[in-house]
């Protein structure tokens, strides 16, 4: 958890000097509009449709402790991986001009023909990338399976490392291109942090196979197949919600692509860093048959969970303007810019509950090996968020409200829709899940966030004119302050288990 704060800390900063740079404008627009493409495609092969196939059968083959087969699994997958990633980069350089054209922003051919050819430009410089994050990715579930979480969970932030370069030395003199030869940089950082570790592992060996003939190979593939279509619906709710923003006002697809890197921030480190460590566990008491124990652990981190994305949830509501303002409010990111974040910032931070929940739930469908049903629900609520961007944006113009932040919302409703739909299959799956301890602590994350939603309000009123940066950071610790102590009169168990762990420490 800790290197994956540390990750969107830089991530953060990297966003930051991008919008110092670059403001809100065309350029701007561009960038993140290629950028998105590049991200589709590597989550389309080798992103999360991969990892939830790969890392639950190679554990399975390390539970065995069929080493052997393990490397050839993984071997088999990474030749995979390159042939499919370098065939599609290679098309999709060449087509570069209509997959802006008809596929990602048909708004910049028809309004804005020099900010369709700019975007053409980066998308074709971006490309390489896909192919690097695609191997990368792949080298993150071989460590993960092998119960290695530390240096995965900085590569994020060398990621980051490149667009920072970009930004800050590669910008002034080649302008945005050279923020989009950041993003190759990043990406080979990415995978270069890994690389140490990977050669470090026990009888690694790699095979220049395409493991035709290995079941395992055929397992992978039948799991991701599912998972695959989820993945697609996910990234063509992304390619509306570009293509939506980029018929918008300027700066409405830089709104929205700001946005979400700032609720992202509190996901990643409260959510994802639980699920990416508990999938392995999660899959090694599934592949024992031993669903209580998963039962017991799926409730635990629910309950984690869910203690921690609720007062950030509320902060994000409270505290949306000033810490955006802190965050990129400097440069060409004007308060005009601010408001645009902010505004989808609300709608955003309103899902990060239901985020949280399907980052945990859907990692035990996997360690399951059933990558079905978190599909098929997933599909479902990806199609209503379709729906509902479309009905979101109508009614947003009919009543004067920014438009993008429609598209916020959408997501965030359907989300919770997933999430529901998940933990209810989950429990009939499992035979239960501990329901009267999650509520508890559900009860207890509630309370204690009304007690912070209060102070946060007082404090805002009384620092109103103070600087951003006090204000901003001021509510941040106010609101976490009051929060734990209200949890510590609770007396909730974890925070008895902080408290335990803390005295072993000081007592070592």
């Amino acid at each position: 958890m800790a290197a994956v704060i540390f990750g969107q800390v830089v991530s953060l900063l990297a966003k930051i000097l991008i919008a110092h740079a670059f403001g809100t404008g065309m350029e701007s627009d561009a960038f993140f509009t290629a950028n998105r493409f590049s991200e589709i495609l590597f989550n389309l092969v080798a992103g999360g449709a991969l990892g939830s196939a790969f890392i639950p059968t190679l554990t399975g083959l390390l539970t065995k402790d069929d080493r052997k087969g393990a490397w050839r699994l993984a071997s088999a997958l990474a030749n995979w991986v390159m042939l499919i990633m370098a065939g599609l980069a290679l098309l999709s350089a060449i087509f570069a001009n209509e997959v802006v054209r008809y596929i990602l922003a048909p708004a910049f051919s028809t309004n804005n023909p020099a900010e369709a050819a700019l975007t053409v430009e980066l998308l074709r410089i971006q490309l390489p990338s896909a192919v690097i994050f695609g191997l990368s990715g792949l080298v993150m579930g071989i460590l993960n399976a092998h119960q290695s979480f530390l240096f995965p969970a900085l590569a994020p932030s060398m990621y980051s490392t490149g667009l920072i370069i970009g930004a800050v030395i590669l910008a002034p003199v080649y302008g945005i291109y050279g923020l989009a030869a950041g993003v190759v940089l990043g990406a080979l950082l990415h995978l270069g942090l890994q690389v140490p570790t990977l050669v470090r592992l026990p009888a690694r060996r790699y095979l220049f196979t395409l493991g035709l003939r290995f079941p395992q190979v055929s397992q992978v593939a039948r799991l991701m197949a599912p998972r695959l279509l989820g993945v697609a619906i996910t990234q063509l709710n992304f390619l509306v919600n570009t293509n939506l923003a980029s018929a918008m006002s300027a700066g409405s697809l830089t709104g929205i692509s700001l946005a979400f890197p700032v609720m992202y921030m509190p996901l990643a480190a409260i959510a994802q860093s639980v699920a990416v460590a508990a999938l392995p566990t999660f899959s090694e008491q599934a592949a024992r048959g031993r669903l209580d124990e998963m039962r017991a652990s799926l409730a635990a981190s629910l309950r984690g969970v869910l203690l921690l994305a609720v007062p950030a949830s509320l902060g994000l509501i409270l505290l949306r303007k000033p810490i955006v303002a802190l965050l990129y409010q400097r440069g060409e990111f004007t308060a005009d810019s601010t408001e645009l974040v902010a505004w989808a910032l609300l709608f955003y931070a309103l899902g990060l509950v239901a985020f949280s929940i399907v980052e945990i739930v859907s990692r035990a469908f996997y360690a399951l090996q059933d990558t079905k049903t978190p599909v098929l629900v997933g599909v479902g609520a990806m199609s209503l968020n379709l729906v509902f961007s479309l009905a979101f944006t109508a009614i947003f113009r009919q009543i004067a409200w920014a438009p993008h932040g429609g598209l916020a919302l959408a997501n965030s409703l359907a989300t919770y829709l997933e999430a529901f739909a998940l933990l209810y299959l989950m429990r009939r799956r499992l035979g239960g899940l501990h329901g009267l301890t999650i509520l508890s602590g559900l009860g207890q994350a509630a309370l204690a966030a009304l007690a912070m939603g209060g102070v946060v309000a007082v404090w805002m009123g009384m620092a109103n004119n103070a600087p951003v940066a006090i204000l901003a950071l001021g509510g941040v610790a106010a609101g976490a302050g009051i929060y734990a102590l209200v949890l510590v009169l609770l007396g909730g168990s974890e925070v008895r288990q902080i408290s335990g762990i803390l005295q072993r420490r000081l007592l070592k």
